[in-house]
Parts: structure tokens; C-alpha cells; sequence
């Protein structure tokens, strides 16, 4: 398969008339500079596809139910309420509805691979599958259906918060134990075989599920791939932290955990300046998700300061409240914005382009945190490649930079013409090529739970 671009973002820059040679999933040569040969396709800008680090794909059932205000400080915990209101309905043909559906979004937004930090195990009585991996099945079936590259991440949940207390009624759909644990991380890999590029790693879901013996008791399980935790994402949380142990939550996994680059710490929002340049040395990717945290009140990661000592960052969806590889970096730009009262922050230098630094830095992070192999337009890698429509009225007559720059804070989705992934061609004319069927499925699944 030949695909020709008018441009395309090349690992050394920006390039014109640019074709694409396509063979067995991965790209087999690029050429610049060459006229659009008789039968290749022809579009307007390539970029590489980008890793959704973090994502709970069916959270994407209840987007927009928790907008209703509720107690005084209504804020990430009781948001939470909803969130478990809505899981104890859930049958696996339902998770394998609702992640299809999100799956499905997420490549017609620019996202082709995604981490998916599975953390619905048992059933709704709390008692497991028969299968252990019953609803790891329902999420790597959504993957097939839908064509997204997935790294499957366990969780492991075993208690309610800081030093292994027990467990609310609410969680009940979350909890294992080592043993168990160990089987969900071998069914997982068993699973993924069938899926292009499939991968595995573990999530400990967070300091306040998972006890010191614990942590210590899975970490073997990564096998070298991917270790995800969720960390610091509530000042409470902090605070609790602090309360049982003496050590901030992240203070406390530098020091007592082997945090190094195949760790992706998630949120990490709350950081004192030496947790912040602690962080950035380790060579760890921070997994920030600036929509959901919007959402939830969580607060703003400093990301400025954490880029300039060095720090990797790489982007998430989370609770999907809303699914947009661009909007998730105009988020994270516009936060700090409004902290700073400032524009333009996150670009290194002037005259560079924000919207080309964020998107080169999640690129290079979000591969990182997924254990993804060679990226980019480039020979050798994965044929993952997002075209972008030139003819969007924030992309003509746009080169280079400004291509990026137009997308991330003006065109979003809607720019998004196709998408190829592992060389195949999910999404056209900005459809994922099943979005019928998989939406007939979705509403019919949402209309009964949401009835119910």
C-alpha cells in the first residue's frame, strides 16, 4: 500500500510531497519530495498516531451523569459515588459495548494505541468470574473489533485506602489478591496474542489499594513491561498519605519503589519541588490527563518546570468525560495559562510552536509509558498514522508547525480526516469504518442501563 501527503511530520522535521510505502503493518520506506504516484492515495498532513496512556474505557457510559452538583464540596470523591453507582450494573457484554464505543472515538481523534488501566475484575456481587479473566476478554474484544493498538494493564485493588484498610462496599467489583492477581496477568497475556502488537503490563492502582508487601509482591508480575499507578491526584489523598506513612505519595514510591522509565506515574498533580525534579530524574513519563482532571477539580500539574529539568510527559483520556487527542493537549496548555496568566508557556523557546512541543512530547512519552517499539514516519515502525484534512478551516493554507499548532488549538477532532493503524484503515472522511454498528450497540446498552 502507497499513501502520498502533501506534508508530513518525519522524526527530522517537516517534509513535502511526501509517500508512504506500507507492507505488513509497518512502514517499509519514505519518501520525500517525490510527485503522488498513479493509484496512491492522496492526502493533506501525516503525523504519527499518539498513545492514550491512561484510559477506564467504560467510565466513557457515564460521561456528562455526575454534572449535577451535589454537597457542599463537591469534588473528586463524590464523584466516585456516581462512578460506583454506575459499574454495579455492568455485564461484560456491556464493558465490551461501552469500550468499543470509546475505542471507536478514540482513533477518530488521533489515538492509536491506548493503555487500558483495567480495574473491573468480579462480578456485581463481588464475587470473581469463573473465568478469572472474564472481563479482560470484554476489553481485548473491543480492541480486535475496533482496530486500536492496546496495552492491557491489570489493577490490582485491594483496599479501601493507606495501610490496608478494608475495603468499601462500593469497590467490591475491583478486589483481589496476589495469587488471583498473578492469573489475571497470564490470562491478559494469553489474551492479547490474537491483537496486533497487543501488549501487558500491571497497574498497582494506587498507594491507598495496594499495601508496601503488596507493591512488592506484583512488581515481578511487569515481566519488564509497563508498571501504571495512579499517584497524588488529591491534595486529600496527599494528606492521608502523609497521616499513615509520614511521606508524601510520591516522595514515598521514589524512595521506596524501583520508579525508573518503564513506570508511568498517573496525575501526579501534588508535587513539592523536590518530588517534581525527583520525578524528572528518574526517567519516569508523568500521565497527565488535563480534561479529567479539569472535570474533577484535581488541580494542575506543574508542567513548565517539571519539562525544563528534564521530565517526560505522555497524555490520557481517563474518565472519558470527553475523548480528543488535541483538546487533551490544548488542556494542558490552557492550564497553565490560567495559573500563570500567561500565554504560550509550554513551548522550550521563542519562536517555537507550542502545539508541535506538546505533541512531540507526548509522542516520545506516551510510546515510552506503553512499551511501544520504533515511532514515528519512519521505516521499521508501526504503519500508526493520523491524516489531517489541509482543507479544515483551521489548517489551510497552514505548513509545518503551524499544521500542529491549527489542530491542537482550534481544529481538534473534526480535523482528523483518516487514520491508519498497524496499516489498516480504521477511520475515513473522520468515521471509524464499524461506527454504525458499534453505536447501535452502544445506545441499546446505555438505554438499558441508564433505564434501569
Amino acid at each position: 500500500m502507497q499513501l502520498w501527503f502533501e506534508q508530513a511530520l518525519l522524526p527530522d522535521g517537516w517534509a513535502a510531497d511526501v509517500l508512504v510505502t506500507v507492507d505488513g503493518g509497518r512502514i517499509e520506506a519514505v519518501a520525500r519530495g517525490v510527485a503522488r504516484p498513479r493509484g496512491a492515495a492522496a492526502y493533506g498532513a501525516a503525523v504519527p498516531g499518539i498513545c492514550n496512556v491512561h484510559s477506564h474505557a467504560f467510565q466513557r457510559g457515564m460521561a456528562g451523569l455526575a454534572e449535577t452538583r451535589g454537597p457542599a464540596h463537591d469534588d473528586f470523591w463524590t464523584w466516585r459515588e456516581v462512578m460506583y453507582r454506575f459499574l454495579d450494573r455492568l455485564t461484560p457484554q456491556d464493558v465490551a459495548a461501552i469500550s468499543a464505543q470509546a475505542f471507536a472515538e478514540m482513533l477518530e481523534a488521533g489515538f492509536t494505541r491506548v493503555g487500558e488501566f483495567h480495574y473491573l475484575h468480579n462480578d456485581v456481587d463481588g464475587r470473581p468470574y469463573a473465568a478469572v479473566g472474564e472481563l479482560a476478554d470484554a476489553v481485548v474484544s473491543a480492541a480486535s473489533e475496533t482496530g486500536i493498538g492496546l496495552t492491557l494493564l491489570p489493577v490490582f485493588y485491594a483496599h479501601a485506602d493507606f495501610g490496608g484498610a478494608a475495603p468499601k462496599p462500593g469497590q467490591r467489583r475491583f478486589i483481589s489478591d496476589p495469587d488471583r492477581f498473578a492469573q489475571l496477568v497470564a490470562h491478559a497475556r494469553s489474551a492479547v496474542r490474537g491483537l496486533d502488537g497487543g501488549g501487558v503490563g500491571i497497574a498497582p492502582h494506587s498507594l491507598r489499594a495496594v499495601t508496601p508487601d503488596e507493591l512488592a509482591a506484583i512488581l515481578p508480575l511487569a515481566a519488564g513491561g509497563p508498571v501504571h499507578i495512579h499517584v497524588a491526584e488529591q491534595a486529600r489523598e496527599v494528606e492521608a498519605c502523609l497521616a499513615w506513612c509520614g511521606a508524601r505519595p510520591v516522595e514515598w514510591l521514589l524512595a521506596n519503589a524501583p520508579v525508573a522509565a518503564d513506570w508511568c506515574l498517573v496525575h501526579a498533580t501534588h508535587l513539592t519541588d523536590a518530588e517534581r525534579m525527583g520525578l524528572a530524574r528518574s526517567g519516569a513519563v508523568a500521565g497527565l490527563c488535563p480534561i479529567t482532571e479539569a472535570n474533577l477539580g484535581d488541580g494542575i500539574f506543574p508542567t513548565r518546570r517539571y519539562l525544563d529539568e528534564g521530565g517526560r510527559i505522555a497524555i490520557g483520556t481517563d474518565s472519558n468525560i470527553q475523548i480528543d487527542a488535541a483538546g487533551e493537549l490544548r488542556a494542558l496548555e490552557y492550564a497553565q495559562r490560567l495559573a500563570a496568566r500567561s500565554r504560550n508557556l509550554l513551548a522550550p523557546a521563542q519562536g517555537d510552536s507550542v502545539g508541535a512541543a506538546l505533541f512531540r512530547a507526548t509522542l516520545a512519552g506516551g510510546a515510552q509509558a506503553l512499551a511501544e517499539g520504533p515511532q514515528g514516519l519512519q521505516a521499521g515502525a508501526s504503519a500508526d498514522i493520523v491524516a489531517l484534512d489541509l482543507g479544515h478551516p483551521s489548517l489551510i493554507e497552514r505548513r509545518g508547525d503551524a499544521i500542529l499548532d491549527g489542530w491542537v488549538f482550534s481544529g481538534g477532532r473534526d480535523a482528523v480526516e483518516a487514520v491508519w493503524r498497524a496499516g489498516e484503515p480504521w477511520v475515513e472522511n473522520g468515521r471509524h469504518r464499524r461506527r454504525g454498528e458499534i453505536a447501535a450497540r452502544y445506545r441499546a446498552t446505555l438505554r438499558r442501563l441508564l433505564a434501569a
